[in-house]
């Protein structure tokens, strides 16, 4: 796994800076509920995407278990920034009226216990809004790349940020989806050398060492090696108390 404290400082030009932080937010902002007063941004990163959800009369706490980024959001959140675990958030039981996890669940096993936790803060209205199946993302509009990975990609079992799976956790907890939204990775979308070069340097969920190295030849063999795909796309959902 990436070493967040170590990568804090360049985190956000190397994740879409301001124009995706703007997107997410915008998201986020659709699907909070009417008059939200003290929300909780879980795994806030550099808070980039949490300060621009502060307006009067309204709590914004970034919460995040690495220090080097809890550092960097501290200096957008004054106050507001605290290290902290997912599954034990620093916040009284039905106080928020929304529980944020922009980019959090693909990164665990299991969303269980960090769905359990969120339930716990929010209120009778509340709501918690999580990005779903974000590595997906790259493939939601149709391209060529996404032709050629998609019999890899369907094959892979439930990842652990599946919105069917997320969806059964929330719901042994009492939440259901409310509504559901997305939002465009602007200037993203990667060109076929350059997810040669990231298949090359990460390991990709879907696909083996082989497998890897058969599709990074078919992705080589690819014409326009250095036009754009498409932007990716994120979904984004909330989920309230099923009685609410």
């Amino acid at each position: 796994m990436l070493d967040y404290d170590r990568e804090a400082k360049r985190y956000d030009e190397s994740r879409g800076g301001e124009p995706r932080a703007a997107a997410a937010a915008g998201a986020v902002e659709r699907l909070l509920p009417p008059g939200a007063r003290l929300l909780v941004d879980v795994a806030c990163g550099t808070g980039i995407v949490t300060t621009r959800l502060r307006r009067p009369g309204r709590t914004v706490v970034g919460v995040d278990r690495s220090t080097g980024m809890t550092a960097v959001a501290a200096a957008r959140l004054p106050g507001a920034a605290v290290v902290g675990d997912a599954t034990a958030l620093p916040v009284d039981s039905g106080r928020a009226d929304a529980v944020l996890m922009i980019w959090l669940l693909h990164l665990v096993p299991d969303p269980e216990r960090i769905v359990a936790e969120a339930a716990r803060l929010l209120g009778p209205a509340g709501r918690l809004i999580t990005t779903v199946d974000k590595n997906e993302g790259p493939f939601a509009v149709a391209s060529d790349v996404a032709e050629l990975t998609a019999p890899l990609r369907r094959r892979q079992g439930e990842r652990p940020d599946g919105y069917r799976r997320v969806v059964a956790a929330a719901s042994r907890h009492g939440l259901a989806p409310a509504a559901e939204t997305a939002f465009v990775g602007a200037g993203q979308g990667r060109t076929p050398r350059q997810w040669v070069e990231h298949i090359g340097r990460d390991t990709i969920p879907w696909a083996d060492k082989a497998e890897a190295d058969e599709l990074c030849r078919a992705l080589a063999a690819l014409p326009d090696q250095d036009t754009p795909r498409p932007d990716p796309v994120y979904r984004v959902v909330a989920l309230a108390r099923a009685s609410a």
